[in-house]
């Protein structure tokens, strides 16, 4: 079995001079390819070390909309002089975070469009954020004609409505150990309903561990619960959903990997 990891902070300062020994647990638990995403300049630069360092990992980069004040013409340099780099695989995570509130929200909505129009120019799927912002975040994405290059709902919060009204703009679903917490009825309810070929899973470590080991550090391997997870509430195999998310994962990330 070969699961995608696809949203995960291994360049998180929780993981500093333990990644090698997490990759090797993800590999343990079945986890073969892994996206690190960065979202400032230290985590980029940290992700895309990591993805030079390791055939298995790949890069997401972006500016976070909590740091959407600092977003000026050398970040933007800054990632465009990276988007071409062949081990980065999305523009993200970008988006609308109003939970924070660490800026207004039409700067943030500014910045949000500013990235969407530089991932089409890159031709380069986009990682989305979106914390108590979700209508807003779904009509920037419709206005902006998403549905030319696609992306992800990542770390998807939502309910089977709205995952439905994401579909439509030709994003994919991402779900996290979110998926596994006995309350979080919705957000199950959802993950039955988005079809197999637009379904992802992540961890978003080092946060939201899935159950059994939520309140703790998450990790990359951790996916493997997600997986769990979602296969018993779509009563299919964990291989099968492995397959299916992994699959949808090479075709959007544009990656070519064994079978």
């Amino acid at each position: 079995m070969k699961i995608f990891d696809t949203h995960t902070h291994l360049n998180a300062e929780q993981f500093l001079n333990e990644e090698a020994a997490t990759i090797q647990r993800a590999h343990e638990l079945g986890v073969s390819e892994i996206a690190v995403v960065g979202f400032d300049y230290p985590t980029i630069d940290k992700s895309l070390a990591l993805s030079a360092a390791y055939p298995e990992i790949y890069s997401i980069i972006g500016w976070h909309p909590t740091e959407a004040g600092s977003y000026d013409a050398q970040v933007e340099a800054y990632l465009q002089a990276h988007l071409e780099e062949q081990k980065v695989v999305a523009l993200g995570e970008i988006g609308l975070d109003y939970y924070w509130m660490e800026d207004p929200k039409d700067v943030q909505a500014k910045v949000f469009r500013r990235q969407i129009d530089i991932a089409k120019e890159h031709k380069l799927p986009i990682s989305i954020h979106t914390r108590d912002a979700m209508e807003d975040t779904y009509q920037i994405l419709k206005e902006a004609g998403v549905h030319e290059i696609g992306g992800i709902m990542h770390s998807f919060s939502g309910d089977a409505t709205w995952a439905q009204r994401f579909l439509d703009l030709g994003m994919h679903i991402s779900f996290s150990g979110v998926v596994t917490f006995k309350k979080a009825i919705e957000v199950q309810q959802a993950a039955q309903v988005v079809p197999l070929d637009r379904l992802l899973v992540e961890t978003d470590a080092p946060y939201l561990a899935p159950v059994p080991y939520r309140g703790k550090r998450n990790e990359p391997g951790y996916t493997r619960y997600v997986v769990e997870k979602i296969a018993e509430l779509r009563e299919l195999s964990v291989e099968d959903l492995a397959k299916h998310t992994r699959q949808n994962a090479a075709r959007l990330f544009r990656l070519d990997l064994d079978a």
